[in-house]
């Protein structure tokens, strides 16, 4: 089988370098033909490219983009290329700074026996980061919960099969967030266990207003339902303190009418306009091997 690994970069090479070693390593024991396409989202530091020397690896290419784009996007991309210039069986988006464990990508390809055609996703069971940031971690999962009535504990590490990455690169949604438009266009999903890994270098780039930003584009994937459920939740509320209206009782009732315009206005980024003509980004192309 013929298995992409895509990995978005944004001024990380040092981490990336490791990371490709690894996995170079890691897939030696694995038969099956690894090939891995880095976008480069517009890093402004130089490159820094140590991973020359590749025993099993069968080819590398790195995307440089014109215009820095974000993550989600890099992904989005990096999605639409490989279903369009590439062959291949199944991608396996990952992180490139260590967050996701190279070590687990056998995981993923052990349970391909059970789930061939299934996207398999890394659900958290373990995190690296301090406790506050897990304690935001776990109240964005818990609103994504109330608000959707889905429950995503995975992010961008994943294996999906070819049938998949069709689908995704269809769905507007994926322009945005992409762990919510595989659960929008997914209902069957096969899991394995997945830690957290510790950056390679450097400190996380996931801040208290990154992880924000993320939570806001999971949940404006299902904008319906966020206002289906908002507008119940404001009607209740406002019948259980119609006794008592005030100033500080009106506080969630402002709270959830913020939300809402939030959830809207960032449900706007689900371009597919631009999703279809993202390739036009490509500003050139290295094959390392």
């Amino acid at each position: 089988m013929k298995i992409k690994v895509l990995i978005p970069l944004y001024n990380d090479w040092q981490s990336v370098n490791q990371l490709i070693k690894k996995i170079d390593d890691i897939i030696a024991d694995i038969q099956h033909q690894f090939s891995i396409i880095i976008i480069n989202d517009c890093s402004t530091e130089e490159k820094q490219r140590t991973f020359d020397q590749l025993e099993n690896i069968n080819s590398l290419k790195v995307i440089n983009m014109k215009i820095n784009n974000g993550h989600a996007r890099c992904i989005a991309t990096g999605l639409k290329y490989i279903y369009e210039k590439e062959e291949f069986d199944y991608i396996i988006p990952m992180d490139s700074d260590g967050e996701d464990r190279p070590e687990e990508i056998k995981a993923f390809v052990d349970n391909l026996s059970y789930n061939p055609d299934v996207p398999i996703v890394g659900e958290r069971v373990k995190r690296s980061e301090g406790i506050t940031f897990k304690t935001s971690y776990s109240i964005h999962k818990l609103i994504t919960l109330i608000f959707t009535g889905k429950s995503i504990k995975f992010g961008n590490f994943t294996l999906l099969p070819k049938k998949t990455v069709q689908k995704l690169i269809n769905e507007k949604a994926t322009w945005s967030s992409f762990s919510g438009s595989l659960s929008k266009i997914e209902n069957n999903l096969a899991t394995i266990p997945s830690e957290r890994g510790k950056r390679y270098f450097g400190p996380s780039k996931m801040n208290f207003i990154s992880l924000i930003k993320h939570s806001l584009s999971i949940i404006a994937v299902f904008k319906a339902s966020v206002i289906i459920r908002s507008i119940a939740f404001y009607a209740i509320y406002l019948i259980l303190i119609s006794n008592n209206l005030s100033f500080i009782t009106c506080i969630p009732l402002a709270l959830i009418v913020i939300f809402g315009i939030l959830i809207v206005k960032i449900s706007g980024r689900e371009n597919i306009e631009e999703f279809n003509s993202c390739l036009n980004n490509i500003d050139n192309i290295d094959t390392i091997k």
